[in-house]
């Protein structure tokens, strides 16, 4: 079609990556036969990691435990075999792509990040890049492109190659193991063992912000996917210490995806008598944040004054 470069080829015959085991103990219960076929291709054409994996750490109760034992695996590697697991990936809307000779899980991912609706000016970009990035490094340009589009992607692109050789390896390696834990995800549900918790600091007064109201919403999961409409978890009150009575979610109701805490700052700061404005500078505060491993413990909090706020991942 004039106007538009070639499309990625449709997506082969054969299954993605899904949600086919009950639990991550059953996963990791597999036989070693079994296992390297579900879990192989979590690495782009590299199953002998799964099967190493398997060999030396199994069985596995969590996807964490599979992420760690098959990244021990890449880490312990040789030069050789990381840098064949490199090679192993396709050049980001490359010539495979435009053929159709990427795996189902490239395919997918590639479609997802609008690679698959390139303008001829922005393909043209991309084999540029692929060119020169191939010709300084000898290995393709890897980014975990799931939940990016193609502004990051090529933002990315132009700043990774003015790397060095080692850091870029290392960056590549990274990003690896970023694609195989979000494929990873996939295959079944993460083990009950993860929680949400919150704690608010009155930095105005420098004490807990004690019987402050909170909203906990589901934005949306399922690698970026929106949600219809946000859906209300639940409604909290801080306690005295500023902290909510219990986790907010935890076990198998704590999933991967989008959340945003609704903070009533505006509220507990006129309680509290702060001095402020007819129309308070902070009333209602969201905070958007992104749950990656819903295994592990997600501790965010807020600081908070009349006129300014913080957070940061804790744990």
């Amino acid at each position: 079609v004039k106007g538009r470069a070639p499309l990625l080829r449709p997506l082969r015959p054969r299954p993605l990556l899904h949600m086919t085991f009950a639990s991550a103990a059953e996963l990791g219960a597999l036989d070693a036969k079994a296992f390297v076929a579900a879990v192989g291709p979590v690495y782009e054409n590299s199953p002998w990691i799964a099967e190493r994996a398997h060999a030396q750490a199994a069985p596995f109760d969590s996807l964490t435990a599979i992420d760690e034992a098959m990244w021990a695996v890449v880490s312990a590697a040789s030069k050789e075999e990381q840098l064949g697991l490199l090679r192993a990936h396709p050049d980001l809307a490359g010539k495979a792509a435009v053929a159709g000779d990427l795996t189902m899980e490239s395919t997918e991912e590639q479609q997802r990040a609008g690679l698959s609706q390139l303008s001829p000016e922005e393909m043209s970009e991309f084999q540029k890049l692929n060119s020169a990035y191939l010709a300084k490094f000898e290995f393709p340009f890897i980014l975990a492109v799931r939940n990016a589009n193609k502004g990051t992607i090529l933002g990315a692109f132009r700043r990774r190659l003015k790397n060095d050789p080692g850091v870029e390896k290392a960056e590549c390696l990274a990003q690896v193991r970023k694609i195989a834990w979000m494929r990873l995800r996939l295959l079944a549900p993460p083990a009950p063992t993860g929680k949400l918790t919150c704690h608010v600091l009155d930095t105005a007064y420098g004490c807990p912000a004690a019987g402050l109201p909170i909203t906990l919403r589901f934005l949306g999961g399922s690698g970026g996917a929106a949600a219809p409409a946000p859906v209300v978890i639940g409604t909290f009150v801080t306690n005295s210490d500023g902290r909510l009575d219990g986790p907010a979610l935890s076990g198998t109701a704590f999933a991967e995806g989008v959340y945003e805490w609704e903070f009533k700052v505006g509220e507990y700061f006129a309680v509290m008598g702060a001095p402020s404005s007819g129309t308070p500078f902070l009333d209602t505060v969201p905070l958007r944040f992104g749950i990656d491993n819903p295994e592990k413990h997600y501790h965010v909090p807020l600081l908070c004054s009349p006129w300014s706020y913080s957070t940061y991942r804790g744990s």
